[in-house]
């Protein structure tokens, strides 16, 4: 009988020990950079979270960004996108200094400049190569890391075998580099067995340019032996790869592909593999149903990792819905959301417990950060807490502080690749239910931390 997460039973009564560890976590939690560019960037993002007009200025500039060498075109185009946004007066002054003869030059190249520093603090490298100082970094600080390779949907085949060869080419990197590494044993080994120090998380639409919503089977024979072939790179270098989600057109096709592969006898204990869960998709529990039970199906050495999230596409989703009369797939009230999200983080440490997968719990919020270290806690487990690098780097350093299992969401790609995942990440930081915009607008700490 296919069981509703909303309808999980919570266990024994979590609400205090949930308030005690976020309040912890945020008195752990590192003191804000007082550089004048962590001044810039705070008042900056302070200003996008309260002015929808300037956002969407920033947006729109962040995505020609990497279209415009001339320094005048690129004043021209930041001039006319903040003059767009009149009714907000941060944008009306830079709006005038973009147009200014003295200072349209020095502006624009501050603009340039501000557009790299802040794709910056969530891209690590352009390469693996050039990611490994950070990755390293994160690792002797007690962090583990998954890399994502920056380059969404393929549109011809040379593209996705560029992705697959990128892919492989960083795994085989990360395995040479991380025999150097020093021991790091909570890093290494878990109640489930050994974890691999590298971890790559892959997107099947890099793998095709086939991946259609019409029809996404085609796609899948696309991108299937090129899957394959990772997960035997995977495989010989003792690395874990994860397959992420991304439209809820496509998810279906892509939980068939990878479990369709994991099942194959090549891959039937090895590699330690993963995949996404959506929380905001209404449908997620009957997907963990799925997923749970082709875990009892198929028991594997090195158990199935489900990571959970909330899901980066909301707008997408909802936009591509209602343009076609139909129901959105995803919740429409963020309360909802996180009532799914905590009853499915429930149900992931309980089949953690019973041995079946390994749960990681990927949030910035605090609430259900909190929810699933106090209810990991009363299992007796230590369950993998997830953050994105650039947005959760506070949060991870009172994690790791509080003594908790933590690993970093590291893409790496060039400036262009990382414009489409820059603005989602920005639009996520300043969402009206982030957590950094509950923070600036001095929301008390007891209504964050609240059961939804």
């Amino acid at each position: 009988m296919l069981m509703n997460a909303a309808d999980a039973e919570a266990g024994p009564d979590l609400e205090p020990r949930i308030a005690t560890i976020g309040r912890e976590l945020v008195a752990k939690m590192p003191t804000a950079r007082r550089t004048p560019r962590a001044a810039v960037e705070r008042r900056v993002m302070g200003a996008m979270v309260a002015d929808p007009e300037l956002r969407a200025a920033v947006f729109r500039f962040v995505d020609v960004r990497p279209a415009c060498d001339d320094p005048r075109e690129l004043a021209r185009h930041l001039g006319e996108l903040l003059a767009e946004a009149d009714d907000s007066p941060l944008a009306r002054r830079g709006a005038a200094l973009a147009d200014g003869p003295l200072t349209r030059r020095a502006t624009a190249k501050a603009a340039a400049l501000g557009v790299e520093q802040m794709a910056q603090r969530f891209i690590i490298g352009a390469d693996a190569r050039d990611a490994l100082p950070a990755i390293e970094q994160l690792w002797r600080a007690g962090a583990a890391t998954t890399v994502d390779l920056l380059g969404e949907a393929t549109v011809t085949e040379e593209e996705a075998e560029s992705y697959a060869r990128r892919c492989e080419e960083t795994l085989l990197t990360l395995h040479e580099a991380s025999r150097a590494w020093p021991s790091r044993e909570r890093l290494e080994r878990d109640a489930l067995g050994p974890l691999p120090r590298v971890n790559l998380s892959v997107k099947v639409s890099a793998l095709t340019p086939l991946l259609r919503p019409a029809a996404p089977e085609r796609g899948i024979a696309g991108a299937r032996a090129r899957l394959r072939r990772l997960l035997a790179v995977a495989r010989d270098t003792g690395a874990h790869l994860h397959v992420d989600m991304e439209s809820f057109d496509t998810r279906e096709a892509i939980a068939e592909l990878t479990l369709a592969l994991l099942s194959e006898p090549e891959f039937a204990d090895r590699p330690s593999a993963g995949i996404v869960l959506q929380a905001y998709l209404t449908e997620s529990p009957r997907h963990l149903d799925r997923l749970l039970a082709w875990t009892r199906e198929h028991p594997r050495a090195q158990p199935l990792t489900i990571r959970l999230v909330k899901g980066a596409y909301w707008d997408h989703e909802t936009v591509e819905a209602l343009q076609h009369g139909w129901t959105p797939p995803v919740f429409q009230d963020r309360r909802a959301c996180d009532r799914n999200y905590e009853a499915l983080t429930r149900r992931l440490i309980d089949a953690q417990a019973d041995g079946r997968v390994r749960a990681a719990i990927a949030s910035h919020n605090l609430r259900s950060i909190a929810h699933a270290a106090a209810y990991a806690d009363a299992r007796g487990l230590d369950v993998e807490l997830q953050v994105l690098r650039g947005l959760g780097d506070e949060t991870q350093a009172a994690l790791l502080a509080a003594g908790r299992r933590v690993r970093a969401y590291c893409p790496i790609g060039d400036l262009v690749a990382g414009m489409a995942y820059l603005v989602r990440r920005l639009l996520e930081n300043t969402s009206n239910d982030s957590f950094l915009r509950a923070q600036a607008e001095g929301v008390d700490l007891t209504t964050l931390l609240e059961q939804p």
